[in-house]
């Protein structure tokens, strides 16, 4: 009896293992560029949600499952990534952390030490949950540091639509060559938003509103509602612009203060542990002669 029960756990265990080496290669191996997605990106609605696939590798097997997990579809799409993705990298996560302990009961059995059934897989279950949870935390983490970034390169996006705009340039003109002056992420996603307003006929300040929208930056979509401003009454916006810049920077600033008090607060508490630890010292030959 207890042969089979270690061999069920060897034959699992090895299973599970073998199914996260074979999704890991699956996903480290280049796909072949899929035209579907990208005339999808082209053609879909303006209101619509862009979906952004790596390497056009197709997930949709996952559609299921990632609207059951409810994926953070803002930090998602800011980070570039499909609620398919994000499904996956739990599922492989979960699963690394399932197969650990099954693996290192195996082991341990090899080696004439015996544990209960219950061990392996209450570990199995609570550090596949722990291993899921850091995966997610980890891309909440991620798209909070790419919005941070997102926001300060707004700024520098403002002063230079302002820039263009008093250099008698057009308000349409004054984006498109305000972002094509940069280089980054950043503001490749804002002339990928640009390009998509030149080829369904839309108004670039909408486009700028709707990836405000998608990406949960409205530092953006002020651009646009400036911008539109222009567009509409052909009102002197530069000026706006650059306010808006400023008091951007100070809301930027006074974050980042809030930020490093916040750390400082949680280095207050192994500080004054510290302490007590080199009273206790100091003390403790006192304490030893009473």
């Amino acid at each position: 009896m207890i042969l089979n029960l270690h061999l069920t756990i060897a034959v699992v265990g090895g299973a599970l293992v073998g199914l996260g080496i074979f999704l890991v290669i699956r996903e480290a191996l280049p796909a072949t560029p899929a035209l579907a997605p990208a005339l999808r990106r082209l053609h879909q609605p303006a209101t619509g949600r862009r979906q952004s696939v790596k390497g056009g590798r197709d997930l949709e097997w996952l559609g299921g499952l990632a609207r059951w997990v409810r994926p953070p579809v803002r930090d998602l799409a800011l980070l570039g990534r499909t609620p398919e993705q994000y499904t996956l990298s739990l599922l492989l996560s979960a699963l690394i952390g399932l197969a650990t302990p099954a693996l290192g009961a195996v082991l341990l059995t090899a080696g004439g030490i015996d544990l209960p059934v219950t061990v392996p897989v209450l570990a199995s279950l609570g550090i596949a949950g722990a291993m899921a949870l850091i995966a997610h935390r980890d891309v909440l983490a991620k798209a909070e540091r790419a919005r941070r970034e997102f926001s300060r390169a707004v700024c520098t996006y403002l002063d230079l639509v302002a820039l263009q705009l008093s250099a008698a340039h057009g308000p349409v003109q004054a984006l498109e060559q305000a972002a094509a002056v940069c280089d980054g992420w950043v503001f490749e996603r804002i002339r990928e938003a640009l390009r998509m307003a030149q080829l369904q006929m839309h108004s670039p300040w909408e486009e700028l509103r709707t990836l405000a929208e998608e990406i949960g930056v409205p530092e953006l979509g002020d651009v646009g509602s400036i911008m539109q401003m222009s567009g509409a009454e052909g009102a002197q916006v530069h000026e706006t612009l650059r306010q808006r810049a400023d008091s951007l920077r100070d809301q930027i600033r006074t974050d980042n203060l809030a930020r490093a008090e916040a750390v400082t607060s949680r280095l207050d508490i192994p500080g004054a542990l510290l302490v007590f630890v080199l009273i206790g010292f100091v003390l403790y030959p006192f304490i030893t002669r009473i």
